[in-house]
């Protein structure tokens, strides 16, 4: 089924739902929810949301929407954005920074946030995961990553011994690497 039929189909429950709600209290909830859905499809995003569902439901890090080398790449992305986005990640030196925007009142704010930890430490509930491949140096992963057509949107491997996780953002086309020892305890 097509993302557009899972959007009306999901409109037409929800407009159900809206209907048999008693209260406007009750009915708000279903009236966002079809307005996002809407959002969706009059502005084009329903392919990125598709992609969005996708990557959801592979349980890899968050998603990010841009990467950049250094900090100052970043902010000059943020102050030159003529609608930032809000509440987004970004990777600043492949570390997860949110962005955090007001209009209201012209804040624009790029704080770290640790959610790769957190995802690090949820891989690792019942011990450090199996590692899919091993190389010598941080070269030859990158270079295996590289190579992958369409890699996996994580994967866990091991450098020198080390245990780390590979990472394709499909949305930015972006590869990175993330060291298990970011994690305190490995």
């Amino acid at each position: 089924m097509t993302i557009f039929k899972r959007i009306l189909e999901a409109q037409e429950r929800l407009g159900k739902a809206h209907e048999d709600a008693q209260s406007p209290e009750e009915k708000e909830p279903f009236r966002l929810a079809i307005d996002a859905l809407w959002f969706i499809w009059t502005n084009g995003q329903a392919d990125e949301f598709a992609d969005y569902r996708k990557d959801a439901e592979a349980n890899a890090p968050a998603r990010v929407i841009a990467a950049f080398d250094t900090r100052e790449e970043a902010e000059a992305w943020l102050s030159a954005n003529p609608k930032p986005p809000n509440s987004a990640y970004v990777l600043i030196a492949d570390e997860y920074h949110l962005v955090m925007c007001s209009r209201e009142r012209g804040i624009r704010a790029l704080a770290p946030h640790p959610t790769l930890e957190l995802h690090l430490e949820e891989l690792m509930r019942g011990g450090l995961p199996p590692a899919v491949a091993a190389f010598n140096t941080r070269e030859e992963a990158k270079a295996w990553l590289a190579s992958q057509a369409e890699p996996p949107a994580e994967a866990v491997i091991q450098i020198g011994g080390e245990h780390y996780l590979a990472v394709y953002y499909r949305n930015i086309g972006h590869r990175a690497l993330f060291p298990f020892s970011r994690v305190k305890g490995v």
